[in-house]
């Protein structure tokens, strides 16, 4: 089992549901709206969790109703939230809106996400983790400060650079494995990707600025692992029918680092994670979409048959 740490975000994410998204300055009438726990960094400790590894999730949260409530969420999934510090002010939160194919656009106002800062990190002993998963909801200076101690500590850090407006360019030498979406990895690399020729352009040159690992997931084409050492390994999607897309990603990293840094072999924790990010994406929300591994599994044995 994995011992993992996830640093960063929790939001309430508000998601309304629409026909199709409006276009500046239009108003459209919504077909519903629901409140869902959310966060790119709760999302990837939710995932995690439910995919059988052992989970600390440290952030901060506001004193208002919504922080009460996200922090009873994660504790129902069994995470340890004795690192999570609670901020006088409010709770982060996503305005999300969702059209009748899945896509989605977002709005983060990150609120105590980001009064969550270095001096809170002291209490954590990162030597008890096997891996530290980290995005970029959170103040960038804490980022820095996750990796340097994790660096020093001997623990590998899986970072997501989501969103990737902000991310720090210079942080990839001390990330063990980096794990972005076709979007990030043309910003990060400065070479389009469309398809997993162009993936494999972008990887090389990120690659080369010294990140060991790399994943680039490329949606319903699937994703694809690089390393440092030569290994390329293409894993195809699961078609779905596509409901809502929000923590397809998160979905995706935290059921791969359960798996990976839980002992399963490369090549299986990749089509673990794809099997999970595509039952994710096949019902609405953000955690509340997120499957436990006796149902990947089973879509994985469905699938196989």
């Amino acid at each position: 089992m994995a011992n993992i740490l996830v640093v960063g975000s929790m939001n309430m994410d508000i998601v309304t549901r629409v026909a199709g998204l409006p276009v500046p300055g239009e108003t459209i009438h919504g077909l519903g709206t629901g409140f869902h726990a959310g966060g790119k960094g709760a999302n990837q400790a939710c995932a995690a969790s439910r995919s059988g590894a052992e989970v600390t999730m440290a952030g901060g949260l506001g004193s208002d109703p919504f922080g009460r409530q996200l922090l009873r969420q994660l504790e129902e999934d069994g995470i340890n939230t004795e690192a999570v510090v609670n901020k006088p002010e409010t709770t982060g939160i996503a305005i999300i809106t969702t059209d009748s194919s899945g896509e989605n656009s977002i709005i983060l106002s990150p609120g105590a996400n980001f009064s969550y800062c270095t001096e809170d990190l002291k209490w954590l002993d990162f030597s008890r983790y096997d891996v530290i998963l980290l995005q970029n909801e959170i103040a960038g200076s804490v980022n820095e400060a996750v990796l340097e101690k994790a660096e020093a500590a001997g623990v590998p850090v899986c970072m997501n650079p989501a969103p990737v407006s902000g991310f720090e360019q210079a942080l990839p030498s001390r990330i063990r494995l980096l794990i972005l979406n076709e979007i990030e990895a043309e910003a990060c690399s400065g070479v389009q990707v469309a398809d997993f020729n162009e993936a494999q352009t972008a990887g090389r040159r990120l690659l080369d600025e010294g990140i060991p690992q790399l994943i680039i997931t490329l949606g319903n084409k699937g994703s694809l692992y690089m390393d440092a050492d030569g290994t390329v390994i293409k894993t195809p999607s699961y078609p779905v029918n596509a409901v809502d897309t929000t923590a397809a990603g998160d979905t995706f990293i935290g059921a791969f680092a359960a798996a990976y840094y839980g002992g399963t072999e490369l090549v299986d924790s990749l089509q673990y994670a794809s099997a999970a990010a595509a039952l994710a994406v096949s019902a609405a929300g953000a955690q509340s979409s997120i499957p436990v591994k006796e149902q990947v599994d089973a879509f994985l044995d469905q699938t196989e048959a």
